[in-house]
């Protein structure tokens, strides 16, 4: 049964912000797939990701210089990487990414977590970043399969198409993912790749053969996956 048609006011009234919750924090969520973030100072910010924003605020692409040679390098040889916005001043952000679900935490000083470039949307700037390659077969660094390192202090958003899953990682639990449904993993898992001829067709679509990311580890931690497989983001030609 379809709703009655309703008016103007009733309509802004429903579909208005939502109130920020005291004590909430810079990162607030106004629904599952928007995210408003109150800027005091500065934050980095996805391209493309911000549909509004309120109050006196600029914006910059992440200088090379910031970013360093290192991560330049990187997003060369790897021809995926993150690229990001710099939104400074005093106002508020609102975020999105594709009607994707948002996903918010906290690190604690000292705590990372790595993320595929698809899917970071923001994190505040006391989080520090460096992009990192995935080792496939015999130690080679494998082109196009990149993800981003985040290390707290600070709030993180990131995205995700539908309801993630965290598969645990750990002793006697290792775990083999399709690398375009992998969306973030413990900072200290180093996932390699690798390749099932018998497993064709069952992971990826249409690649050819099965490419899978491995993670084993002696320390507890976690993997990240979405009901979804998503394309690689490919650079494209900016930092």
């Amino acid at each position: 049964m379809s709703a009655a048609p309703q008016g103007l006011a009733a309509f802004a009234a429903a579909a208005g912000e939502a109130p920020a919750a005291p004590g909430g924090g810079a990162f607030q969520l106004q629904s599952s797939k928007m995210l408003r973030v109150q800027v005091t100072s500065s934050v980095l910010v996805k391209v493309g990701a911000m549909v509004a924003y309120r109050g006196a605020l600029s914006f910059n692409r992440a200088s090379a210089r910031k970013q360093g040679v290192g991560r330049l390098l990187k997003k060369m040889v790897t021809g995926e990487g993150v690229s990001l916005t710099v939104a400074a001043g005093q106002g508020a952000l609102y975020l999105a990414d594709d009607a994707k679900n948002i996903i918010l935490l906290q690190l604690s000083a000292g705590e990372s977590i790595s993320v595929s470039g698809n899917d970071v949307l923001a994190f505040q700037d006391g989080i520090s970043w460096d992009v990192r390659m995935v080792q496939g077969a015999g130690g080679m660094m494998s082109a196009g399969l990149s993800n981003v390192l985040l290390t707290g202090p600070g709030a993180v958003a990131i995205t995700c198409h539908g309801d993630p899953l965290a598969l645990s990682v750990g002793p006697n639990a290792d775990a083999c993912v399709d690398p375009d449904a992998a969306v973030a993993w413990s900072g200290h898992l180093k996932p390699t790749l690798k390749t099932d001829i018998s497993l064709r067709g069952v992971f990826g679509r249409g690649s050819g053969e099965a490419i899978q990311m491995a993670f084993a580890s002696p320390t507890p931690g976690f993997v990240v996956v979405q009901p979804y497989e998503e394309k690689s983001m490919q650079s494209d030609g900016t930092c």
